[in-house]
């Protein structure tokens, strides 16, 4: 680019063997960049769906690299080629929307170290072929003037739709628990589904792996002690 510019896009013919020479540049690489400067960018529907997504809700601006990748595979939007993870993540920081999350790294949940572990199901694949086969748990914290308020969420990994939802003034297992009975009330087909979560100790408890198991649930956890 600064060579462009000094030589006026190439137009001054006897700077550009200088400004190569210095810059260890290639003349066959500047005249490519000449080429290329205007075309129009390749991502640029993939950005502009990503900006749309954003604008849907004021709170979709919080989307990380896994969250924007998710919705854009639901939505699947008209003419646009939805490439791989770390090419979304590479055009969200392009275009200034990688978030930078406010909350603590590990949430709010707290890894157990003494508890036995599930092994992770998932490995990173957040991707599903059908409904209720793959599904992700956790929880929020909301404040409030009078206190805190935990919210607990199971969500299908094919379409984002939430499985079971729950509430409660404490983040104890009984939360969780009642969760997954909520989920598995409304979607009896849930039974055999991968269902993963953290290593908080809500999810290693011996309440939670008996609901886990009456349920005939496959419990996944991740490595470390958190999503992403």
């Amino acid at each position: 680019m600064f060579i462009a510019i000094k030589t006026d896009d190439g137009k001054i013919k006897g700077k550009i063997s200088f400004y190569c020479r210095v810059l260890n540049v290639s003349r066959q690489a500047f005249n490519k960049y000449l080429k290329t400067k205007d075309a129009p960018w390749k991502y640029q529907a993939l950005a502009d769906a990503m900006l749309d997504i954003c604008n849907e809700d004021e709170c979709n601006d919080t989307y990380g690299r896994i969250r924007m990748y998710q919705a854009l595979q639901f939505k699947q939007p008209d003419g646009v080629h939805i490439p791989g993870e770390r090419t979304v993540y590479r055009v969200i920081e392009e275009i200034g929307l990688n978030h930078k999350p406010k909350r603590k790294p590990n949430g709010i949940t707290k890894a157990d170290k003494e508890a036995r572990k599930s092994d992770d199901l998932i490995k990173r694949d957040f991707s599903a072929h059908k409904p209720l086969e793959k599904c992700i748990t956790d929880m929020t914290e909301i404040k409030a003037s009078d206190g805190k308020l935990y919210v607990s969420a199971i969500f299908d990994c094919y379409d984002l739709a939430v499985l079971g939802l729950a509430m409660d003034t404490n983040m104890k297992a009984t939360l969780c628990k009642q969760t997954l009975d909520n989920a598995c009330k409304a979607y009896p087909m849930l039974r055999g589904a991968i269902l993963h979560s953290d290593r908080g100790t809500q999810y290693t408890s011996e309440l939670y792996r008996k609901a886990i198991n009456k349920y005939g649930i496959l419990q996944s956890m991740n490595s470390s002690g958190s999503y992403c």
